[in-house]
């Protein structure tokens, strides 16, 4: 028996709220009492721009379970063919702002305006209508218990059900070590080593164990994406940036650690991103405050600093973080690696062979943020193939300017279709796994 699951429930024309009260789920607590007048204020707000949604202004596509009197004549040829049908039926029906949004991963504060959001309520469910992100991104401020965290990351995701019929990436940064919002920060989740340590030990089970461990807490919150592991090389002795994050200098080491971790993570249904390529270990400043320079020619990162990425690829990684990198001895340009169609599209994508998810690392970080506005970065991480935005300091700003950017031909449909396409097979193979 051969499962056909569907894209989404696409909503046809420009997505509205819907001016009648939502039923909520009976899992849903109160909104924290800090935030009840804010969302109230914004709930009303909006509100008032509602129109009533019918039921003729969704085309829902139905999950339908096909059975064959003969499974052993359907071949992979023929399934890869019907998932590309669905998408493409997905595609035609989407808006191109629906699209847009797509392309965005964003903090919850940032969707609904309200600062330290810990609860998924009315102002959050208004908020995804307007903009059905691609996903959400969680910090320390919108992290109380095991579960406050639990409710709300299922809340939200039933949300995004109910109006897009797509699942949200629901992310986190969660290595172990320095970089943890989970392990050791009082939710009954025990503290993880820095991975320095584990790579110094030569441990690769150790390694596993831990991808292992890190999928299941996250998994059973209701995350699905950890921006994680490190693939770092560290090469450079000044490297501030990745240090005790990274497994090592060793190439080879890094590579196989990394990749033992991924799929441990992936098996507990937890989708890693490596990061941060072309190779944070390079570099000597840190990118969160302005830009940081790999001073290397493509042969020398060919054969070290990529090897870990290299391996990810072959062995099926899904996503993979470009950071705000400047590898002018490549590029000939100070364009930042997030934003450069020569390290996106034809390194990464060309060369290397990469056709899963590319994700920029946070757009609000110093390196972009100094030097280019919301919009012009967000217009030039398309333009480079990148697929998913993460955090731009404006979103709305960095949203408008992707959809004027369609509009005016800056980015083609075609172009944006393409990230599309690798965003909905990648929560497509979500639902099919029994995640959603």
């Amino acid at each position: 028996m051969f499962t056909l699951i569907c894209i989404c429930a696409i909503v046809i024309g420009k997505i509205k709220f819907s001016g009648t009260e939502k039923q909520q789920p009976s899992s849903l607590v109160s909104e924290t009492d800090n935030l009840k007048d804010s969302e109230s204020n914004f709930v009303e707000e909006e509100t008032e721009r509602s129109t009533q949604k019918t039921a003729e202004e969704q085309e829902i596509i139905l999950e339908k379970e096909t059975t064959s009197e003969s499974p052993q004549t359907e071949t992979a040829e023929s399934q890869q063919t019907d998932l590309v049908n669905q998408i493409d039926y997905a595609l035609e029906k989407m808006t191109v702002e629906q699209k847009v949004a797509q392309l965005f991963i964003i903090t919850p504060d940032a969707l609904t305006g309200i600062t330290g959001v810990s609860a998924a309520g009315d102002a959050t469910y208004a908020a995804l209508q307007q903009y059905p992100v691609g996903g959400l991104v969680y910090f320390e401020n919108n992290l109380q218990s095991y579960e406050q965290i639990s409710e709300m990351l299922h809340n939200v995701q039933q949300y995004s059900m109910e109006i897009s019929g797509l699942p949200l990436f629901l992310a986190v940064d969660e290595e172990g070590g320095t970089v943890a919002r989970i392990s050791g920060q009082g939710y009954g989740i025990e503290p993880i080593e820095d991975m320095a340590a584990v790579g110094a030990s030569g441990d690769y089970e150790r390694a596993q164990e831990i991808g292992t461990y890190i999928g299941s807490y996250l998994s059973d919150l209701g995350f699905n994406v950890d921006f994680a592991p490190c693939a770092d090389v560290l090469t450079n002795p000044a490297n501030t940036v990745v240090a005790r994050r990274s497994f090592g200098s060793d190439a080879a080491l890094v590579a196989e650690m990394t990749d033992l971790q991924r799929k441990a993570m992936e098996q507990e249904g937890i989708i890693g991103a490596l990061k941060h390529f072309p190779g944070h270990g390079a570099t000597s400043e840190d990118s969160h405050q302005g830009f940081a320079y790999i001073q290397k020619t493509e042969e020398e990162l060919v054969n070290n600093e990529w090897i870990p990425f290299k391996k990810g690829i072959e062995e099926g990684a899904k996503m993979i973080m470009v950071g705000h990198i400047v590898c002018s001895e490549i590029t000939g340009t100070e364009d930042p690696s997030s934003l450069s169609y020569y390290m996106v599209t034809e390194i990464l994508r060309q060369k290397m062979g990469f056709q899963g998810l590319v994700v920029t690392d946070a757009l609000n970080m110093g390196a972009i943020a100094n030097y280019y506005t919301s919009a012009q970065a967000a217009v030039k991480a398309v333009q480079a193939g990148v697929d998913l935005l993460l955090m731009p300091s404006d979103f709305s700003g960095a949203y408008q300017g992707v959809l004027n950017a369609v509009y005016n031909g800056e980015i083609s449909e075609e172009r944006l279709n393409e990230s599309l396409y690798r965003i909905l097979q990648v929560k497509n193979e979500m639902r099919v796994h029994g995640k959603y």
